[in-house]
């Protein structure tokens, strides 16, 4: 194991930041990439709280400022389409005020969302009430349940659609809010492996069988901890490879690139693994960071780079995003700076 872990740390020591930066600068905009999963809304309210309400013991927040920006599986697109990516979603909306406001959003991003299915339900948003910098209070509009049979068929479609026009990697964006269920999990990961297609997953929950076959999981290690039979607390090296092989073999997934935190990222495999350390950087808000490091891996892999190039470049674009305050998404300038 430790002659693996230095195979790796000399790989990295070796890293050719010329060949990346010329990547991110001329060719992700070749890189042709379709997102399924959970599109929600972000909404957050900046408000000044001076005084409590004559009406109840709760204090009043006075809004000062909005911001609008997109969340979940719509922030998996955004990270793509700011790094140059030619970027398709496909998701479930309702037909309501928080649908237009996201599609507004994708039009300004470039962002392909004609694969949106409308259903029944509303569409997914999370409205945070600020105060300074800190979150008061959240209100969630969502519906969580399968969707009738009409609009899986809808979303199996236009996936079958894309991948027959030419995808380069789907990326699977699963929030739990009703359409990663593991019939459509399994189907795209058929779908994409026909095309000869790499599927990139972001997990959640527990039921991580529905990702059966994807070629890459990308957890953090609190995600991890759902699904481990003994929880990682401060894991070092060895303990994330063991519980990785232990992800691999479990859940029959090919590879996983966890998130550490402070710690980095770990590229895991059967036989091998690679331990990149963080570029240090004050951490400001984490949010968003998940999005950011499968949007600019799954870039890599799209664009031929090697796995563990991708990790690296994955790791550079998160250590930007947690220095920013709520829901963010990298931007090619960004990443092209930090490889500078």
């Amino acid at each position: 194991m430790k002659e693996k872990y230095a195979k790796g740390l000399a790989f990295l020591v070796g890293v050719d930041k010329d060949k990346l930066r010329e990547f991110v600068a001329e060719r992700t905009g070749k890189c042709r990439i379709l997102v399924v999963g959970d599109v929600m809304l972000d909404k957050y309210y900046y408000s000044e709280v001076a005084r409590f309400s004559s009406e109840a013991p709760v204090p009043v927040a006075r809004v000062m400022k909005e911001k609008i920006s997109l969340g979940g599986a719509a922030n998996v697109a955004r990270n793509l389409s700011q790094v140059g990516c030619e970027t398709f979603i496909t998701g479930f909306v309702g037909s309501d005020t928080n649908c237009e406001a996201l599609l507004e959003q994708f039009t300004l991003g470039g962002i392909e969302w004609r694969g949106l299915v409308y259903t029944d339900r509303p569409t997914t948003a999370k409205v945070r009430i600020m105060s300074g910098h800190h979150q008061m209070f959240r209100v969630d509009f969502e519906d969580r349940s399968p969707r009738d049979k009409e609009y899986t068929e809808k979303l199996e479609t236009y996936i079958q659609q894309k991948l027959n026009e030419s995808m380069d990697a789907v990326i699977i964006a699963d929030y739990e809010k009703g359409v990663c269920t593991e019939q459509i999990c399994q189907k795209i990961i058929k779908y994409a492996h026909a095309h000869g297609v790499p599927v990139i997953v972001n997990p959640y929950g527990t039921n991580w069988l529905k990702y059966a076959n994807a070629d890459y999981v990308t957890p953090n290690l609190a995600k991890m901890n759902k699904i481990l039979l003994e929880p990682l607390l401060h894991p070092d090296d060895t303990q994330t490879e063991r519980a990785g092989r232990y992800v691999i073999r479990k859940f029959k997934i090919r590879n996983v690139l966890a998130t550490r935190s402070e710690d980095g990222i770990s590229l895991l495999g059967e036989e091998a693994s690679t331990h990149i350390p963080t570029k240090a950087r004050e951490v400001f808000d984490s949010a968003g960071a998940g999005d950011t490091v499968i949007a600019v891996f799954a870039t890599a892999l799209a664009g031929g780079l090697k796995p563990v190039e991708g990790a690296y470049l994955a790791n550079l674009a998160a250590s930007v995003v947690v220095g920013k305050s709520g829901t963010y998404a990298i931007h090619k300038e960004e990443l092209l700076e930090m490889l500078a």
